[in-house]
C-alpha cells in the first residue's frame, strides 16, 4: 500500500464513527484504533432546580428516543435533490426502513429505524453537516 493510500485510509477513519480498522492483504496489514468516552446520559447532564419548597423538580424530558448519527458527515434527507424525504414528522416507518443518508468523504451511508416506529420529528436540516452521536430523528416504537 503506498503512503498516499495510507493517508487516505486514516482520513476515513478519522472521519467515521469506527473505534478499530484491521486491513490485510498478503504480507502487508494495518490495524488502526482509537478510545472514544463513553457517553454521558443526557438526563445526567442536566440539573434540576431546587423547587421553592426546597425539593428538586425532575428534569423536563422530551418524548420519544432517538436516532443518532453513527458517523460524522452531511445528511440529506433524500436520495437525491428534488425528491421525495425519505420521512416525515408524523410517518409510520417499519423496522430497517430508510430514514435518511449521510455523506461522508464521498460515500454514502444508510440510516434505518431500529424498530417499528412513528417519526415524531426530524432534528436535523436537509444538507447540513452532522457529528457523530448527534441526534437525527425523535422516534416512538409502535
Amino acid at each position: 500500500m503506498e503512503l498516499q493510500q495510507i493517508y487516505e485510509l486514516m482520513e476515513r477513519f478519522q472521519a467515521s464513527g469506527l473505534t478499530g480498522l484491521e486491513w490485510r492483504k498478503k504480507d502487508e496489514s494495518i490495524l488502526l484504533r482509537r478510545e472514544v468516552a463513553a457517553p454521558t446520559p443526557a438526563a445526567a447532564a442536566v440539573q434540576s432546580a431546587p423547587a421553592p419548597d426546597g425539593q428538586a423538580q425532575p428534569a423536563p424530558q422530551e418524548p420519544g428516543e432517538t436516532v443518532d448519527a453513527p458517523l460524522v458527515g452531511t445528511f440529506y434527507a433524500a436520495s437525491a435533490p428534488g425528491e421525495e424525504p425519505f420521512v416525515a414528522a408524523g410517518k409510520q416507518v417499519k423496522e430497517g426502513q430508510v430514514l435518511c443518508l449521510i455523506e461522508a468523504m464521498k460515500m454514502m451511508s444508510q440510516i434505518t429505524a431500529p424498530a417499528d416506529c412513528v417519526v415524531e420529528e426530524v432534528l436535523v436540516q436537509d444538507g447540513a453537516p452532522v457529528g457523530y452521536g448527534q441526534a437525527l430523528f425523535r422516534i416512538r416504537r409502535v
